[in-house]
């Protein structure tokens, strides 16, 4: 009888800070540079060359770790972590080991709309300087550029409480979410700003013992990590149901061959000969200081979903979507904030209106425009504008389609501040069809034109009433009052 299997998964993640400059010297920390500029005797590693603590870098530090729910230390200690490889000029990298700064927190992913978040535990939170590239097959040879080295990261490392590949995905897009809205990370993961190793072994399913553990190494897509941890579980089962056993090893991801491959076997801790680094003196992290970042911490994208949900009634899908990044969901909250004022409202039901509208406009006309990279983005209507066109709809003046065309002219035109949105309403022609006596009269040529249709109505087939909005809708090309077409339809079809 085959035996029955259950994945046991652990990640790793790896955060590149946003500083000007790297963790322990003033070079700069722009990505693409000409390779091998970026440096200096510290990050190079020259004899004589001491580090320096970025400050900026500790306080973004500690931002995940509250975050994350972590208790954070009051002394906390770096560490050299010595190994050999061609990106790592010192010969060791600065990091922490037994005494990080944070640990013990925990991140809340939720794997379908609607389901209980489960509570994945986060081991520890720790400071640590990136090492280089080395770059392969330029010229037949293999180089390195030292630009990265250097560069303050964050590893966040988790407890092995994932189940399955999807999970590990879905821990990811909600760790790399929190990241960037915390302003520490961009979450770019070409650049690798934004990485994880996997760790993964399998059990018989039932079973508290871990099996023997791979690592998967930086892996820089969600799909990716998906993919390979399902091909590396499938691997795994193969090996120990032909009678094998599991080394632990690195392994690599090839995604043209959708297959894993050995680099290296697996250090462990006493391989890196971990031991205070003699040149930074212990962390000192004050309960001001802690309580200050707290103080200044942005809200977090679970807290803004359930506060509009609560507040303006959005399903939790549009909540998620128009959460996907800082910018836009500044922008929808700036231009809910520009519609009220201009309208000038006050009654909560109202506002929700007005909320659910902006919701729905940005997800089905602006999302599409917009350009992210990394924290930034490009949004190409300005809240104030956008604010003045769902207002136009909401007052009648003009019609939805009518909302869509001047948004679409907004953006081609590029409309600066100053001009005002009524004079393009004018300009293009877009004024809503919304005098009764206008209305009707085109509503009874339509009726007269359509007997059979009226007569239908008349006996009781009512559905028949979308039919007769439609022929308005389009003898006035769009332009008449959709809600005024239906009350006086209504009205026509049913007096005697």
């Amino acid at each position: 009888m085959v035996a029955q299997w259950e994945p046991v998964i652990g990640l790793e993640v790896h955060c590149q800070l946003l500083t000007d400059s790297k963790l322990f010297c003033a070079c700069h920390t722009a990505f693409g540079g000409p390779p091998n500029t970026h440096v200096c005797p510290t990050c190079l590693g020259l004899p004589g060359a001491l580090p320096a603590l970025n400050g900026k870098a500790v306080e973004l530090a500690v931002r995940v770790g509250l975050a994350l729910g972590c208790s954070i230390r009051s002394v906390s200690r770096f560490a050299r972590k010595n190994y050999f490889y061609p990106d790592l000029p010192k010969g060791y990298q600065i990091s922490q080991y037994d005494e990080p700064f944070c640990d013990h927190g925990a991140l809340l992913v939720t794997m379908a709309e609607g389901a209980t978040p489960k509570r994945a535990r986060v081991l520890r939170v720790h400071i640590e300087e990136d090492a280089g590239k080395t770059v392969h097959g330029t010229g037949g040879h293999s180089v390195v550029d030292l630009n990265r080295a250097g560069v303050p990261l964050v590893e966040i490392v988790g407890e092995p409480d994932l189940s399955s590949p999807r999970e590990a995905a879905e821990y990811l897009r909600t760790l790399r979410e929190l990241v960037v809205f915390l302003g520490v990370n961009d979450g770019n993961l070409e650049e690798g700003s934004f990485r994880c190793d996997a760790n993964v072994s399998i059990r018989p399913t039932g079973s508290e013992r871990l099996g023997t553990r791979v690592e998967l190494k930086n892996i820089n897509s969600f799909r990716f990590v998906e993919k390979a941890l399902s091909y590396e579980i499938q691997r795994q089962k193969e090996v120990l149901e032909s009678g094998g056993c599991i080394i632990q090893e690195t392994r690599g991801w090839d995604e043209a061959s959708g297959t894993t491959f050995s680099l290296r076997s697996k250090e462990a801790a006493n391989d890196y000969r971990y031991f205070p680094d003699p040149d930074l003196p212990a962390l000192h992290l004050s309960a001001a200081l802690v309580e200050r970042i707290g103080r200044e911490m942005p809200e977090l994208p679970r807290a803004k979903r359930d506060r509009w949900m609560a507040a303006f009634g959005l399903t939790p899908y549009a909540a998620q979507v128009l959460t996907q990044h800082p910018r836009v969901a500044q922008f929808y909250e700036d231009t809910v904030a520009a519609a009220v004022a201009q309208a000038e409202l006050t009654d909560s039901e109202q506002v929700r209106d007005v909320a659910l509208r902006v919701a729905n406009f940005v997800q089905s006309e602006v999302l599409r425009d917009v350009v992210t990279r990394g924290a930034a983005a490009q949004i190409p209507i300005r809240e104030e504008h956008l604010a003045r066109v769902v207002g136009l709809v909401r007052e009648g003046a003009i019609s939805g389609k009518q909302a869509k065309e001047l948004y679409s002219a907004i953006v081609e035109r590029g409309v600066d501040a100053d001009t005002r949105i009524e004079s393009l309403v004018h300009e293009l022609g877009l004024i809503q069809l919304s005098d009764e006596s206008s209305i009707e009269a085109v509503c009874r040529q339509v009726i007269t034109g359509n007997p059979k249709q009226a007569e239908q109505f008349r006996a009781g087939k009512t559905a028949l009433l979308g039919f007769f909005v439609g022929q308005v809708m389009k003898a006035t090309k769009g332009n008449a009052n959709p809600q005024r077409v239906n009350d006086v339809l209504t009205r026509l079809l049913t007096t005697p």
